[in-house]
């Protein structure tokens, strides 16, 4: 049973005594550098492991999940997070939408992320949609003002039932388009009209080919006519590849056979359950989609399912403290340290580098010794043309140290982009990447081997 006197202590306690330094969101970090260092009452920092350690497993693995995407979509392509269905509860979903953003991302289909983040939002119509309409009669408003609102189409349907007639006609594509499923068409043409400059088709519903792609073409034909643009359609099943490019050829034949200048670059939006490897596969095999819809593997993060981020004690009362573990890579790093990023003439970094707070910072073009925390023989010297500290004061406390600034989620989000564009590519390539340097001074490599030795118990044999 607690004493009463303990909910006191609670109840007063406050971080006035904290200080807390962090490497800025955003940044790309690598084993064994810290990504905080927390400094205050033991009793104090210990309550905060908890919250501070689940805050940042699962945002760094899903922003890390996220700029994977990223990196094997490439840069021209844009991405769109759809995993509010599939995550891991609502506030697992709102926590996914806005690191996949920090990640890499373009937009998301979480409306309150959206509203909350300021993430621009992407979505479509669902299938059920589509299927909840039975014939073009089930429209009873088919008025459309054009875009310059110097005339209202008085029929909208009867418009995209022609233009379906055309295309059907039309020489480039003849016997290409038969009878199309006209309660698919009557879903698109009501949508049109609720959304004419946002019309996004999604095709798939019954046949892509020989019903979506031509009832699409038929509203988006309509809807120029009008003086709209459509944005596109979207496919979620099938063979990815071939549909994305016998599509793009229609819009093209679209394009030649009716003169409308840009059809021919009509959005292709894919989804239907894609990862970094179904992605992969589309681009060694050759596509036409222009933007990826991705949910399950995303924000689940399916490759690796939770981030194993420790809080360890490195110093107390001045005093430095170690961990030791028959695994090596569970061994910590002793001591209140600073860290540095130390980058070479091609403006990659080479190497992130570890020391006592007592040593002297590293400067650019002065030769420094890098170690590795545990094997001897692994050491370089290095003379860095720039050097990066990594850790910043975000809380002084009651000190009158300065606060780092809390930037905005786009700068944040920039910031990941550009610190991806740093490395060097063979630290980032898919198959076999060159592991990424992590090194103490070579004071600290003395000290933790010291402390190691003096901490370890001998054993003794008979």
């Amino acid at each position: 049973m607690l004493d009463d006197a303990f909910f006191d202590y609670l109840r007063g306690i406050d971080c006035s005594d904290v200080e807390v330094y962090s490497i800025p969101e955003g940044s790309v970090v690598f084993p064994k550098v810290p990504l905080m260092r927390v400094e205050g009452p033991v009793a104090v920092v210990q309550l905060l492991e908890t919250p501070f350690v689940n805050l940042i497993n699962y945002a760094s693995l899903v922003t890390t999940n996220a700029a994977r995407h990223r990196h094997v979509a490439g840069k021209s392509k844009v991405l769109m997070e759809f995993g509010l269905r599939r995550a891991q509860g609502p506030d697992g979903a709102i926590s996914a939408s806005k690191y996949c953003f920090m990640g890499g991302f373009d937009a998301t289909s979480n409306v309150l992320a959206g509203h909350l983040f300021g993430i621009p939002l992407r979505g479509t119509h669902s299938h059920a949609y589509v299927s909840s309409y039975m014939s073009l009669d089930e429209i009873p408003d088919r008025t459309l003002r054009n875009k310059d609102g110097s005339k209202v189409c008085m029929d909208f349907v009867s418009l995209v039932k022609d233009w379906l007639c055309k295309i059907q006609a039309a020489d480039s594509l003849r016997n290409v388009f038969g009878d199309t499923n006209q309660s698919e068409l009557a879903a698109f043409a009501s949508y049109a009209l609720a959304f004419p400059s946002s019309f996004l088709a999604l095709v798939d519903t019954y046949d892509v080919m020989r019903s979506g792609i031509p009832n699409f073409c038929a509203v988006a034909l309509a809807l120029h006519d009008l003086g709209y643009k459509a944005s596109g359609i979207r496919l979620d099943s099938g063979d990815l590849a071939y549909l994305s490019i016998e599509t793009r050829k229609v819009f093209h034949a679209i394009e030649k056979e009716f003169n409308i200048p840009g059809f021919g670059k009509m959005i292709i939006t894919a989804s239907n359950d894609l990862n970094e490897e179904t992605i992969d596969a589309l681009n060694k095999q050759g596509h036409e989609v222009d933007a990826f819809g991705i949910g399950t593997y995303l924000v689940t993060c399916y490759s690796q399912a939770a981030l194993g981020c420790v809080f360890k004690l490195v110093e107390i009362n001045s005093r430095p403290r170690i961990k030791l573990s028959e695994d090596v890579a569970k061994v910590s790093i002793p001591c209140k340290k600073r860290c540095f990023r130390l980058y070479g003439k091609e403006g990659y970094p080479l190497v992130d580098i570890m020391i006592r707070e007592s040593e002297p910072s590293p400067k650019a073009g002065e030769r420094i010794l890098c170690r590795h925390p545990f094997l001897e023989s692994k050491r370089a010297y290095v003379v860095p043309q720039h050097v990066e500290e990594l850790l910043h004061c975000y809380w002084p406390g009651s000190s009158d140290k300065p606060r780092a600034e809390l930037p905005s989620l786009v700068k944040i989000r920039s910031r990941c982009m550009q610190q991806l564009e740093k490395l060097r590519p063979d630290h980032i390539r898919r198959l076999n990447p060159t592991p990424y340097k992590v090194s103490v001074s070579a004071k600290l490599y003395e000290f933790i081997h010291y402390l190691w030795l003096n901490e370890a118990p001998v054993g003794e044999l008979q």
